[in-house]
């Protein structure tokens, strides 16, 4: 199983809660057997660019009418597309910052969404994204508990920004595991978020093995 692993906190890693979380999980299915290939991408060190007036119209105009210039605008993104495409899956950890996903991130979503790559446009101007046959895992970290029933759960901007983004390229069933609370909360509740966490990663490793396992025994 080919792995792109992103990570978005802009903490140093002996700091983030969430690129402990992402490790861990990869070590999960180290531990169940899974044969990886990591593709690593940290967006707080590789930072995508941000869209441009350039990119739009290059993005737009079909490809054997590109110019050189605009080759060149989009040359960066036709890179990232590739490494999406190229993966069997993807786990995305991230921290919550302002109750929405990093900006960092952001300009990764801006850049792997793209017509004809990513997604597909028709002449009745439907849509079929085409990343519906990969596995896609947010690990989110959150300072409060904006779970169901808590007073801050209409805040979360981040779930709904992603599962809308990834929708529209065909990922309509993500995997969500969410730490919280951290920041804002004593240390017990912050231990018991982790442990939480950390149960639920080890259920998705478990649904990934066996998922891996199946492929294998079908092609065989």
């Amino acid at each position: 199983m080919k792995i792109l692993h992103v990570d978005a906190s802009s903490k140093f890693h002996q700091w983030s809660n969430s690129r402990a979380l992402g490790r861990y999980f990869i070590e999960q299915l180290q531990h169940k057997g899974v044969d990886l290939e990591i593709d690593y991408l940290d967006v707080t060190e590789d930072v995508q660019p941000h869209i441009s007036a350039e990119f739009v119209q290059a993005t737009y105009t079909p490809e054997a009418q590109r110019t050189d210039r605009m080759r060149e605008v989009l040359a960066e993104s036709d890179a990232l597309c590739e490494r999406v495409m190229d993966a069997d899956a993807l786990v995305c950890a991230m921290p919550m910052y302002n109750w929405t996903i990093p900006s960092t991130f952001k300009t990764f979503i801006d850049n792997i969404i793209r017509t004809n790559i990513t997604y597909d446009l028709h002449e009745d101007g439907s849509i079929t994204g085409n990343l519906g046959d990969k596995k896609v895992l947010f690990v989110t970290t959150r300072g409060a508990d904006l779970g169901e029933g808590s007073p801050f759960a209409n805040m979360d901007a981040m779930t709904p920004v992603l599962k809308n983004a990834f929708g529209f390229i065909g990922v309509e069933n993500p995997w969500f595991v969410d730490a919280q609370p951290l920041q804002f909360s004593d240390e017990a509740a912050r231990e018991a978020g982790l442990k939480k966490a950390r149960e639920e990663l080890d259920a998705v490793s478990e649904e990934w093995a066996l998922s891996v396992v199946s492929a294998d025994v079908t092609a065989a």
